[in-house]
C-alpha cells in the first residue's frame, strides 16, 4: 500500500524542511555590483550574458566584486538496476572502470579540468550495489536515499566558491528521463534519447523502462519520493550538493542530461531552489532542452556535446570566472580618465 510521503514520518522529511527555508541573494550586494557595470569602461550591456553572470555572482557570493578561485567539478558515480535489461551499449561494469580511468586522469573530464585550472573530485556511489530495476521495483529504500542525498551535501567542503556537477553512470539517461517524465509529464518517449548510443530494440526497451516506471508511480506528486522510486544514487547526491551549495550561497553549474534530472528534483521540490544554479550548456541528448525550458533555464553554451562527467559544467566554469575576473577588475570611466556618455 502506498503512502503519503508528504505527510508521513520519512527519513527524506529533514530534506523536504530545508528546502521550505533556502536563503536567498545579497540585495545589497547585487545593487551595488550593478552601479559597478554602469561605471565600468564600456557601453552598457556591450558584454552581454558576462555581465549578468558576474551580478549573479555578486548577489551569491555578497560581494560587489565576485572572484571565482577554487572552481570544482564534482563527479558522482553509480550503478542502475534497470541497466539490465539493454538500455545502454554499454554493460554496467564500465561505470567502475570509467571511474578507474577519471582516477588514472585518462578522462575527458581530467583534461578539461587540468586545462582550466578547475579542482576535481570523483565520488563513488556503491557501484557494485546497483539501484533497483525501476520497471518493476524502488529504487531505493527513503533512508537510503536520505544518506545518499546527505553525502552529497559533502560535495562543497574544501572552501569551494563555485560548483561544477557531474556525472557518471550506465543506464542513467534512462533514469533522469523517467525522472523527467514523472516530474513534467509528457509521455516517455518524449524524454527518452540515444544516451551513449542506443538504437533499434535497444529504444525501444529504453523507452518501455520509462513507461514502467512511471507507471509505477501511481500519481505521486512528492519530488523527493519521486527520486527515491525512479531516480539514482548519482542524482539523489547531486540534490544533495544542490542544496547544500545554496544553503552555503556557493554557485553551481549544472551540466547536461542527468544532471539537469537532479536540478528538476530540487526544481520541484520548490521553484525558487535553483536560483543559485546556472545551466552550463544544452547537451545533444534531445530532450535537455525541454527540461531546461520547463525549469526556465538558458544554458550559457551550446556546443553539441553530450559526455556527461561534468564536461560542459567545466567549460563554463571558465566563462563564469572571466565574468567575474573581468567585471571585479576593469577599470571605470573615472580610474581611466575617460569621459562618460555624455
Amino acid at each position: 500500500m502506498s503512502t503519503n510521503s508528504a505527510t508521513d514520518a520519512s527519513p527524506l522529511d529533514a530534506f523536504r524542511a530545508l528546502f521550505q527555508d533556502l536563503p536567498g541573494p545579497d540585495a545589497q550586494a547585487i545593487a551595488a555590483a550593478r552601479a559597478r557595470q554602469a561605471q565600468l569602461i564600456k557601453p552598457a550591456g556591450s558584454l552581454g550574458r558576462l555581465e549578468e553572470i558576474a551580478i549573479f555572482l555578486a548577489g551569491w557570493q555578497e560581494r560587489e566584486k565576485p572572484v571565482v578561485a577554487r572552481p570544482l567539478v564534482a563527479v558522482f558515480a553509480a550503478n542502475h538496476g534497470v541497466t539490465a535489461r539493454g538500455v545502454s551499449p554499454y554493460p554496467a561494469a564500465v561505470t567502475a572502470q570509467m571511474v578507474a580511468n577519471f582516477q588514472a586522469g585518462g578522462a575527458a573530464i581530467n583534461q578539461l579540468c587540468t586545462s582550466l585550472e578547475v579542482g576535481l573530485k570523483v565520488f563513488e556511489l556503491a557501484l557494485d550495489v546497483p539501484t533497483g530495476d525501476i520497471a518493476v521495483e524502488d529504487a531505493l529504500t527513503a533512508r537510503d536515499c536520505a544518506g545518499t542525498i546527505a553525502y552529497g551535501m559533502e560535495a562543497i567542503e574544501g572552501g569551494i566558491d563555485l560548483l561544477c556537477l557531474g556525472e557518471m553512470g550506465i543506464g542513467n539517461t534512462t533514469v533522469a528521463a523517467a525522472l523527467f517524465c514523472a516530474l513534467f509529464g509528457g509521455e516517455a518517449a518524449d524524454w527518452v534519447g540515444r544516451g551513449a548510443g542506443i538504437e533499434g530494440e535497444g529504444m525501444e526497451r529504453k523507452v518501455e523502462a520509462v513507461r514502467l516506471a512511471c507507471a509505477r508511480l501511481a500519481g505521486e506528486k512528492d519530488a523527493l519520493t519521486i527520486l527515491q522510486k525512479i531516480g539514482g544514487r548519482e542524482i539523489a547526491a547531486m540534490v544533495g550538493a544542490i542544496l547544500a551549495a545554496r544553503l552555503n550561497r556557493i554557485p553551481v553549474l549544472i551540466d547536461g542530461f542527468v544532471t539537469s534530472a537532479a536540478a528538476a528534483v530540487a526544481y520541484r521540490m520548490a521553484p525558487e531552489a535553483l536560483d543559485h544554479c546556472l545551466f552550463a550548456h544544452c547537451s545533444a541528448e534531445k530532450a535537455h532542452r525541454l527540461a531546461v525550458d520547463a525549469m526556465g533555464g538558458e544554458p550559457l553554451l551550446d556546443l553539441g556535446m553530450r559526455l556527461g562527467e561534468g564536461t560542459g559544467a567545466a567549460l563554463a566554469a571558465s566563462l563564469v570566472r572571466t565574468a567575474a575576473h573581468c567585471h571585479s577588475s576593469m577599470a571605470t570611466f573615472a580610474e581611466a580618465g575617460v569621459s562618460g556618455k555624455g
